[in-house]
């Protein structure tokens, strides 16, 4: 059975997707399923931000084929790990947990991967260097996590 992750940030637009689409580009399909939501229901059904998709596709990933959703308690049930990009959406998920498996089940990104303190910063009212920034980031958190992921 696969190990289930769920990315996670504000609007499903920026970092989230980014996050999908790299650790996508690092696991086995058959051995680690990856999505990404949002806690904001702003971006309901669009493609992620053009910004995050050129970053991405500069690196060889595709993520256009995305569409952004909004997190749902039901996510508790389907992932085994959910990674908050940064506290404030942490702290949105924890507030819809329904019990401590859920909360569990709740990491911030960075932090899991060795940089405690840390989150992944919003780039969305930024330029294209904050994208570059984040998707930086996001790629070295994942290569961190892959230990992890294949444990589960």
């Amino acid at each position: 059975m696969p190990v289930k992750v769920l990315m996670v940030c504000l609007g499903n637009i920026c970092r989230s997707p980014l996050a999908e689409g790299i650790l996508k580009s690092k696991v086995n399909p058959a051995e680690v399923v990856v999505d990404s939501a949002g806690t904001a229901g702003y971006h309901i059904g669009k493609a992620p931000d053009i910004r995050s998709i050129e970053v991405a596709s500069r690196a060889g990933i595709d993520i256009s084929h995305q569409k952004c959703r909004r997190f749902t308690p039901e996510d508790f049930d389907n992932f085994d790990y959910i990674f908050a990009m940064d506290r404030e959406n942490l702290m949105h998920l924890q507030e819809l947990a329904r019990n401590t498996a859920d909360l569990n089940k709740l990491y911030l990104l960075l932090e899991e991967a060795g940089s405690p303190g840390e989150e992944v910063p919003d780039p969305y009212y930024g330029g294209t260097d904050g994208f570059q920034q984040v998707f930086r980031m996001i790629d070295a958190a994942t290569e961190k996590l892959l230990p992890l992921l294949s444990k589960s």
